[in-house]
């Protein structure tokens, strides 16, 4: 008997996340070995009487194709790829892979060149823009030694984040969004960080399980030209298979003028992959009441109670400063008492302190309350 828990998020996915609706073709891409998930959300689709595709993804076999890839090869994969995502309506995306440093040999050039022709391509410009679609990690052994804890407690708190009351948050999350698209200026203060930007008329976007599962995120942008000061992100990150630590960004107009962290040379290489990487693209809040601490995973990490992220690259176009690029790294800072606590000001009034919104209005989304 398949584990209801699964059956649970299988329905979840594909009738509240994407919503299919019949005759939608749905593409379902698995990265790594998982089956019954995969199997529960292909019976859920069919019960929307959608159409199913599948793609099975390894990532040593992708590792071997980028090592060996060229500029002509990379076209051709996204051209085949790209064609295939113009008639999908629908994508659900799960990664379940066993090694999450699987590309970390990738030489840098050839992952500049995959993620400039072939991700952008294929996935920011079509599949974020263009699919109802949604993305998610799934639990195994290298999910849970990430997260420091055995395999067991790792599924049973993938589950209760993942099946959390979504709707209940999407209501909470009214109030904040309204307050960003009313407000001007932001600060945000903390140990190394004392950072100032406008988020004037760009608009927000609530994210409450449609696009990620795990979810629960405001987001918007800064308007591009006006960030200045200083930020030091404390949760680790993976980049392209690469872990970075201790990033600290220096601003001035908006462009990043000096950035620091334990690879400030790799560091600095992926922030000159274009005009773009040095300008900011998202700035986002997150406030999920089960996921308190990083694993390396950024679709649990931006989505850390207390935390934010504030994005070098590609701005959403829900959300629009005009930045463009092949990069969009979301990096994050927790301002919890245990990671240094922190505060976000809203033209020049406290919403949050050490994680906590301290605003009425916006106290729904503390997580007490979105248990």
């Amino acid at each position: 008997m398949k584990d209801p828990r699964i059956l649970k998020l299988a329905e979840n996915l594909v009738g509240y996340s994407v919503e299919v609706q019949p005759g939608e073709n749905v593409l379902i891409e698995m990265i790594g070995t998982e089956r019954d998930l995969l199997n529960a959300i292909i019976h859920e689709v069919g019960k929307k009487s959608g159409n199913v595709f599948v793609q099975l993804t390894d990532r040593k076999v992708q590792s071997a194709m980028l090592r060996n890839a060229t500029k002509e090869m990379l076209e051709t994969w996204a051209e085949i790829d790209l064609n295939r995502m113009k008639q999908m309506h629908c994508y659900i995306g799960i990664r379940a892979g066993e090694n999450v440093n699987d590309l970390s040999d990738v030489p840098e050039d050839k992952m500049k060149m995959y993620n400039s022709i072939y991700q952008h391509a294929v996935h920011s410009e079509q599949r974020v823009k263009h699919t109802k679609w949604v993305v998610l990690r799934y639990p195994n052994d290298s999910m849970a030694q990430l997260a420091n804890i055995s395999t067991e407690a790792f599924e049973d708190f993938y589950f209760d984040v993942c099946n959390l009351d979504y709707a209940k948050m999407d209501r909470a999350q009214d109030a904040l969004a309204d307050l960003m698209n009313r407000t001007d200026k932001v600060r945000i203060s903390g140990p190394g960080t004392d950072l100032s930007f406008s988020i004037k008329q760009i608009g927000a976007v609530k994210c409450s399980g449609q696009c990620n599962i795990p979810d629960g995120e405001v987001y918007t942008a800064p308007v591009r030209d006006s960030v200045n000061g200083t930020i030091s992100y404390n949760a680790q990150t993976l980049y392209n298979g690469i872990t970075f630590e201790n990033v600290k960004f220096r601003f001035e107009n908006g462009k990043i003028v000096e950035a620091t962290s334990n690879d400030t040379k790799r560091l600095n290489d992926i922030l000159d992959s274009d005009e773009g990487a040095r300008y900011i693209g998202e700035f986002a809040i997150g406030f999920n009441p089960h996921i308190l601490h990083p694993m390396k995973d950024i679709l649990f990490d931006e989505k850390i109670a207390g935390s934010l992220h504030f994005t070098p690259g590609q701005a959403y176009e829900t959300a629009d400063n005009g930045n463009r690029s092949s990069i969009h790294w979301d990096l994050v800072l927790i301002q919890r008492p245990e990671y240094g606590g922190g505060e976000i000001y809203f033209d020049d009034v406290l919403i949050r302190k050490d994680g906590i919104f301290v605003l009425p209005e916006l106290e729904p989304l503390n997580p007490e309350n979105l248990k």
